[in-house]
């Protein structure tokens, strides 16, 4: 997966010109038409006008990673609600996804369909089957498997989940997503700090998150049974735990 999979811009070309970003929305934007070049080119090499190839969405993830393919296909399926050749399971798929509008002012045009995927919609929407069959083979928490009142939960003590948003895509694993919280002034819902110290369960890295970082405390039944084994190893080795003093930890 090359480095250029890495970085989305997530507003609009105004937005970008707001917030003196142009170039970070111009290099986004190319590599999403380039991305939806590179699922054309690969269905056109796959497709045997019967069959899909079974690995012809990996060759795309591989080159441009799970966040490009998915940015690039959901915008195509928005673009193209209307069409009953997606299935309805990928239409609401695809409306997860948030994908600001983004029009030209000059031409009135919308700019969202620079890089919607041009493939005969039927075969395209095994595609995305593909894509979603791969992204769930790996296995990531997601808010499903967390408190449903984790907003209003104290995070010391839990286990966390941390975002895929967070995390490099060469991270994406349950062992980088579960942290245990051990202090910081974000662990509570209503602190006037943001920052969760936590170690993670995977490597036992220590380091500093924000509370937004997370996407909520895993609920007890789905935590694996080696994050167990890891919770009480850290638990057992913690001490009293250290001071926080304006979000920052003493020792």
């Amino acid at each position: 997966m090359t480095d250029k999979s890495f970085y989305i811009y997530p507003y609009s070309c105004e937005e970008a010109k707001r917030l003196d970003q142009l170039a970070l929305w111009r290099d986004s934007r190319r590599e999403n038409i380039s991305c939806k070049n590179a699922i054309e080119e690969a269905i056109r090499r796959d497709f045997d006008g019967m069959h899909l190839s079974a690995s012809c969405a990996e060759s795309v993830i591989a080159e441009y990673g799970f966040k490009r393919v998915n940015w690039v296909l959901a915008n195509t399926v928005q673009q193209k609600e209307w069409d009953g050749r997606f299935s309805h399971d990928n239409k609401l798929w695809a409306k997860g996804t948030y994908i600001p509008l983004d029009m030209d002012s000059f031409t009135g045009n919308s700019r969202n369909l620079d890089f919607v995927v041009d493939s005969h919609p039927a075969v395209l929407d095994g595609f995305i089957n593909q894509y979603r069959r791969t992204y769930q083979a790996l296995g990531l928490f997601d808010y499903t498997h967390c408190e449903q009142d984790s907003g209003e939960i104290d995070y010391e003590g839990r286990v966390l989940v941390l975002s895929t948003d967070s995390l490099k895509e060469s991270c994406w694993s349950q062992q980088d997503q579960l942290w245990l919280a051990t202090g910081g002034f974000g662990c509570r819902p209503t602190g006037s700090g943001r920052a969760v110290y936590a170690t993670c369960l995977g490597d036992g890295e220590e380091t500093r998150w924000n509370r937004h970082d997370f996407i909520g405390v895993l609920k007890e039944n789905n935590l694996p049974d080696w994050a167990k084994e890891k919770r009480m190893e850290f638990q057992g080795q913690s001490t009293e735990p250290a001071p926080y003093i304006g979000g920052m930890k003493m020792e």
